[in-house]
């Protein structure tokens, strides 16, 4: 830490001036003033009773020495002594910081500065009034002293805010380290070492959560502490910048889950046991391939399970539909979708004429029509079982998909 012109701010108007001599004297004083400083905090601040031991002792009477030092440096008669002051100011933002490192507040530090002041001021006053110091001198030094404490309570505030926000962001490493481990499906006995080094009680459950950036703050409306992996960090398909959520236990609250989620696009993987969330992610990743709500809704990849066995392997899905649905190369693509549809109506209602004209908002007779079609195409596979089974595969994947690409 650094102070832009300290003995600047400290010295603003007339300064006030030491002898040598006095100066000297009041050198000699330090260690005993340091030591009553010491004592006084323990008895008058709680936070700290019983909290000095040897070690620690030690550290706080050298930064005590530090900051008198400090403040006899400003009144020397002659040059301001520039170094003391900046060693004093780097001392207070040090203790700052380790008192953050031992959780402690900073109220009760800046508790055990004022008591310091008072001791300091006590012995000072009675020293320089001893020596034949002017009241206006003393009255000067008085507010010189206010003056200096506020200096090094505000390095003390900026070193334990600045030891906060680095654990806060070492800790976020940590946990985004763990994040990137358990979506990457690290072994258990790894994925155990960094929960316990990010000081992560490992849930029942993760669910995996693909939000868009621009969703980010709902987290908070989620009710529980998730793990989240920025984009940048994750390993999502070309072109997808989702951020990717961790949700601790949410097998049980599923549905609150969702509302939490409403409009903001997420796509929702399904809860797993927490040292395989690489599952959960996975399906999630393949969800982003299914059509988003218009309003927003969150993709529960649980609704759609159907398309995602379908979809596992494109390439022998491709297949299949080509042997399968060969038959319909000859007609043209509109015709070829409306068979589509209208024979996967009629194989998931058993042939019920009527119930597949009310599904497809068409009349009887017209589904009297495409099933003779459909008849004089596909032959005998519309009533040899493993045939059957095939095309009804191939046909659910084409009512999601045309067929062909119209011409």
């Amino acid at each position: 830490m650094t102070v832009d012109d300290p003995a600047r701010s400290l010295t603003a108007g007339k300064r006030v001036t030491l002898s040598a001599p006095l100066v000297a004297v009041l050198r000699t004083q330090v260690a005993a003033t340091a030591e009553r400083t010491i004592a006084a905090v323990i008895a008058q601040v709680p936070e700290y009773a019983g909290a000095l031991d040897s070690r620690y002792r030690a550290i706080i009477e050298g930064g005590t020495q530090t900051a008198l030092d400090g403040f006899l440096g400003l009144v020397s008669d002659g040059e301001t002594d520039e170094a003391s002051l900046q060693r004093a100011l780097r001392g207070a933002y040090s203790l700052g910081r380790s008192e953050a490192r031992a959780h402690r507040s900073v109220t009760a530090l800046l508790a055990a500065y004022r008591v310091g002041v008072g001791v300091h001021w006590q012995e000072l006053s009675n020293t320089v009034l001893r020596h034949g110091v002017s009241a206006d001198s003393v009255a000067a030094l008085a507010a010189l002293i206010v003056a200096y404490n506020n200096e090094l309570s505000a390095a003390i505030v900026a070193g334990h805010a600045d030891e906060i926000a680095a654990r806060g962001r070492v800790h976020e490493r940590k946990l985004e380290r763990l994040a990137h481990a358990l979506v990457t499906g690290r072994p258990p006995d790894v994925l155990t070492a960094l929960a316990g080094q990010a000081a992560w009680s490992p849930p029942a459950t993760l669910t995996v959560a693909l939000l868009p950036p621009s969703s980010a703050h709902a987290l908070t409306s989620l009710g529980n502490p998730v793990l989240v992996l920025p984009a940048d960090v994750g390993q999502l398909p070309h072109g997808h910048d989702e951020t990717v959520v961790l949700i601790p236990d949410a097998h049980a609250t599923r549905r609150a889950t969702l509302r939490a989620l409403a409009g903001r696009s997420a796509v929702v993987g399904p809860a797993r046991p927490w040292t395989q969330a690489a599952a959960s992610y996975e399906r999630a990743v393949r969800a982003l391939g299914l059509p988003r709500p218009a309003d927003g809704a969150p993709v529960d990849t649980e609704d759609h399970l159907r398309w995602l066995v379908l979809t596992a392997d494109p390439e022998a899905l491709r297949d299949l539909r080509a042997r399968t649905l060969g038959v319909l190369g000859d007609v043209s693509s509109n015709a070829a979708d409306r068979l589509v549809q209208t024979l996967r109506s009629w194989l998931l209602r058993q042939g019920r004429r009527r119930q597949v004209a009310a599904d497809l908002h068409v009349h009887p007779q017209t589904v009297r029509y495409r099933m003779n079609q459909a008849q004089e195409l596909f032959g005998d596979r519309l009533t040899d079982p493993e045939s059957l089974l095939d095309l009804m595969i191939a046909l659910e994947a084409a009512s999601q998909q045309p067929v062909r690409t119209p011409e």
